[in-house]
């Protein structure tokens, strides 16, 4: 029996997120992503014309005649959120932390999935996993998966993304699209990244708070790594401190973003108090374009 206060919750983001499905993303989801390809489903005598390329030679040798493969389009897809729920997830100096963000940007995509007929499943990470929610299809499964991703009290509070991409190569076993949602506040996951990318499409989502990329001019604060535990005194008002606090988070972007050039990676960028609309709109835009 789920709370009423968490049915509330669920209800609100449920209802929040509807209409930006319907607008933005189900008209055009099947267009930008095609699904798996295309499977066997039967063979045939040779016909004239037909590509020798499709003899099934096993068939012809068997029958002393050629026979063809026929294949069709298969448009279902599965769908995975792979979703980061450390310690800087629950960061948020606007409207907003980004563990909200990420879990009202979940629900529309697993939405978005259903309504299109996909299965969608949910892998909820740390440094190790969390929780595996195997894809299926329907509205009960949706709310499952909204609820989960608010109210799920993770053990880790830091982030392992190579564990998680190492966990989805072992249990996913058909080409799956993958929503790969992090702040990406990690390191040493380029193999893994790697070995996935050659199997699913992996569409990385950068979440990210505008204080992480600049400190504000406030004086003495002290400030506390809630992954690592580490507490430091900074002195916000030094331009010097300003400058390589900045820096380093510049950095820590360039890193990031020339691993996904190199992978043929193309991100989504969301940022906390900022309408989700106008990013995911352009994204599958540019998707259904380059199909």
């Amino acid at each position: 029996m789920i709370p009423r206060e968490v049915f509330r919750k669920i209800r609100r983001i449920q209802i929040r997120t509807s209409h930006k499905v319907d607008e933005l993303l189900a008209g055009n989801w099947h267009s930008a992503f095609k699904g798996r390809g295309i499977e066997f489903e039967e063979v045939r005598p040779y016909q004239v014309g037909d590509d020798v390329r499709t003899i099934d030679w096993n068939v012809t040798a068997r029958s002393d005649q050629p026979y063809v493969k026929l294949f069709r389009e298969e448009r279902e897809l599965a769908v995975s959120l792979l979703v980061d729920l450390s310690a800087s997830q629950d960061l948020g100096t606007t409207t907003q932390t980004k563990r909200e963000l990420v879990a009202e940007l979940g629900a529309i995509l697993a939405m978005s999935a259903i309504k299109n007929n996909d299965k969608v499943g949910l892998t909820l990470f740390t440094d190790d996993v969390e929780k595996n929610i195997p894809a299926r299809k329907g509205s009960r499964h949706v709310l499952r998966l909204i609820r989960e991703l608010l109210c799920c009290e993770p053990v880790g509070v830091g982030t392992n993304l190579r564990r998680v991409l190492e966990h989805l190569n072992r249990t996913a076993k058909r080409r799956t699209v993958v929503f790969l949602i992090s702040d990406f506040q990690d390191s040493d996951y380029e193999s893994a990244l790697k070995a996935a990318r050659r199997r699913h499409d992996i569409i990385p989502v950068i979440i990210a708070d505008p204080r992480e990329a600049e400190m504000p001019n406030v004086g003495l604060v002290r400030l506390h790594d809630a992954e690592t535990g580490q507490v430091v005194t900074l002195d916000t008002g030094s331009r010097k401190n300003r400058q390589l606090y900045a820096k380093l988070y510049a950095e820590q972007v360039v890193t990031r973003d020339s691993l996904f050039r190199r992978l043929r990676l193309d991100p989504i960028h969301l940022q906390t108090g900022c309408d989700l609309v106008d990013p995911l709109r352009k994204y599958f835009h540019q998707r259904e374009n380059r199909q």
